[in-house]
């Protein structure tokens, strides 16, 4: 691996693990101060927290894909896409701060929490609808910050927000006693954290933004987001997916097998969290090589990203399969056996999908950065939303519980196949 791409790619990866650890954080303090309600809960707002994140990767990251090929080519309007993507996120994320002052209660409700699940996470919701603008601004702070060649200082602000979100977590929920809410304070108060870093930088596209001129465009904001859509259903597949899992869970078996999902989902956000990291690391390289013409350079970031992906996927999915059973008790605060016996098979049959899943998300990746929007797209929507819901009903109707945890392999070999033949597709045309 070059030199350079290693400077992307392994600040990236830690930067996306450190966001992701501190869900973990979460996972466990929610275990210790509410047990098996909490956990579930926290479940069932976590596609709230991906339609969050989905949103400020479309702005953030597509913007900064725009900046970084205007730049390549020394395009006078390249400083226009940070004043875009700030103003964007503030407007989007106002919907959400409206929804968590005026109806948090519902909002729970439509993501299927009964009376005892309300009572237990309400607090929480309503403070991580307020925290919203945070949330999305930070896609944005960090994804300028590391396209403009310092992703070690985007790498230090995730990795201190997240240190912040994991002792702010313990202190606020215990020492505090505020529980449920103080775990939610933690995790909204730690992207302003990361938010100060990347603008005490003093990075030329901060300093910038703050004194440049600019009219609002909406044709330019949405030819950035086109950019953004692997990374917006990157984010976004995480979510739909842990909404349509808790709906068929808990009307196969109830509270306790959501309570194990959420055990194998936070510790799966982990495991895309490292793919993640390799997809967007690669972004401002193969971006630049692209604006460029440097067609050889392109193909070299792909394949050298591609063999760190297939060796983090075969360490990922060998750790599981050693240590399930004591990562699963972990936190398993009550030693539910029900909730061990689902959580244990569950997250070895979840896992075998990363063994297929790191090559559509860098592939993914690798095709938005260098401007094959639709194609990436496709390969992102497919394995994100349309395969892994329809298998996730066809498999559970068959095979019960089981089938859920099938699911995910099943609709990364179908999205590979699909990814495959597109490519195949687009060399016969040549």
């Amino acid at each position: 691996m070059e030199t350079k791409l290693r400077a992307y790619l392994i600040p990236n990866i830690l930067a996306m693990v450190g966001t992701s650890c501190y869900v973990l954080a979460d996972t466990f303090f929610i275990s210790m101060a509410a047990g098996s309600d909490g956990i579930t809960a926290l479940n069932l707002v976590l596609p709230l927290y991906g339609l969050i994140y989905a949103l400020g990767a479309m702005v953030g990251v597509g913007c900064a894909t725009r900046y970084s090929l205007k730049q390549a080519v020394q395009a006078h309007d390249a400083e226009d896409y940070p004043c875009h993507a700030v103003a964007a996120s503030l407007l989007i994320s106002s919907f959400f701060v409206l929804s968590g002052i005026a109806f948090p209660d519902c909002v729970l409700r439509l993501l299927g929490a009964d009376a005892q699940i309300l009572a237990v996470g309400l607090p929480y919701i309503r403070i991580i609808l307020c925290f919203a603008p945070f949330f999305l601004l930070n896609y944005t702070f960090t994804a300028f910050t590391r396209n403009h060649g310092a992703p070690k200082v985007a790498m230090a602000a995730t990795l201190t927000s997240g240190i912040f979100n994991i002792i702010f977590d313990y202190v606020l929920m215990f020492p505090f006693g505020m529980g449920m809410a103080g775990a939610a304070l933690a995790t909204g108060i730690s992207p302003i954290v990361s938010i100060a870093i990347c603008a005490l930088s003093d990075l030329p596209w901060w300093r910038n933004m703050l004194i440049r001129r600019w009219r609002p465009s909406l044709r330019k904001l949405t030819s950035a987001c086109t950019l953004g859509i692997v990374a917006c259903v990157g984010e976004l597949s995480n979510g739909i997916t842990t909404m349509v899992f808790n709906f068929i869970l808990l009307d196969l078996a109830g509270n306790v097998a959501v309570a194990a999902y959420g055990i194998i989902a936070n510790l799966a956000f982990v495991g895309a969290a490292l793919f993640q990291g390799v997809s967007q690391g690669l972004q401002p390289l193969a971006s630049r090589m692209h604006g460029m013409g440097r067609s050889e350079e392109e193909r070299r970031i792909y394949h050298d990203s591609l063999k760190v992906g297939g060796v983090l996927a075969v360490t990922l999915f060998a750790g599981v399969l050693l240590c399930a059973d004591p990562l699963v008790a972990l936190f398993n605060r009550e030693q539910s056996a029900q909730l061990a016996a689902y959580a244990q098979s569950g997250i070895r049959l979840y896992f075998s999908g990363f063994l297929l899943a790191f090559f559509n998300m860098i592939r993914s990746g690798f095709l938005s950065a260098t401007e094959r929007g639709l194609e990436a797209s496709v390969i992102a929507l497919s394995r994100g939303v349309l395969a892994i819901v329809v298998f996730a009903f066809l498999l559970s109707r068959v095979f019960g519980v089981t089938g859920i945890w099938l699911s995910f392999l099943c609709s990364e070999a179908a999205t590979l196949l699909l990814s495959l033949c597109m490519a195949a597709l687009r060399k016969r045309r040549r």
